[in-house]
């Protein structure tokens, strides 16, 4: 895990997330759940899944016992799994929110525009991706939107190609 800081780091990642192909970009929020989420991942359904094993062995015939080859899957599964956190988690990079610079929309800000065609007020929160959930009104980087938002300032009209046609969003204010 490694933390990025200051405002051309933060830039950079706003606008060139390629550059560090692999990494994932997260809040610290954001990590300690994932982090959270593989511990009870090593640690309870690792144990789960092992009583769901000797319980299924001390039935019989391995060659034929469905339970324990549904049991051995799910442990594989299960295995998987933990490998893959295992790798985001050691290709996290954690944001600095105190480095963010509030003047153009950038990953952490908050954004308050106007749809321009039917005048309504929205207000979002720019997140990485892993940590994207509109109904908490924090958008994906990646979406449409938030590229549409990446980098623009205080007055400014983002223009967002969606699959309904492009909509011109006025940047009211942004905060972090």
């Amino acid at each position: 895990m490694n933390l990025v800081t200051g405002a051309s780091s933060t830039l950079l990642l706003m606008n060139n997330f390629s550059i560090m192909a692999g990494h994932t970009y997260m809040t610290k929020g954001g990590y300690e759940k994932l982090k959270a989420e593989l511990d009870d991942l090593k640690t309870v359904k690792r144990q789960e899944i092992a009583a769901a094993i000797a319980e299924a062995r001390e039935k019989g015939d391995l060659s034929e016992n469905a339970e324990y080859k549904a049991a051995k899957d799910e442990q594989g599964m299960l295995e998987m799994k933990i490998s893959q956190l295992d790798t985001k988690l050691a290709m996290v990079r954690l944001l600095d929110e105190s480095q963010i610079d509030s003047s153009k929309v950038s990953l952490l800000t908050t954004v308050r525009l106007k749809n321009l065609k039917n005048n309504k007020e929205l207000k979002y929160t720019i997140v990485p991706e892993s940590e994207s959930d509109i109904a908490a009104k924090r958008i994906s980087s990646n979406s449409p939107v938030g590229e549409g938002l990446l980098g623009k300032t205080v007055g400014d009209i983002a223009e967002v190609k969606t699959p309904r046609g492009v909509i011109e969003f006025e940047i009211l204010e942004i905060t972090i």
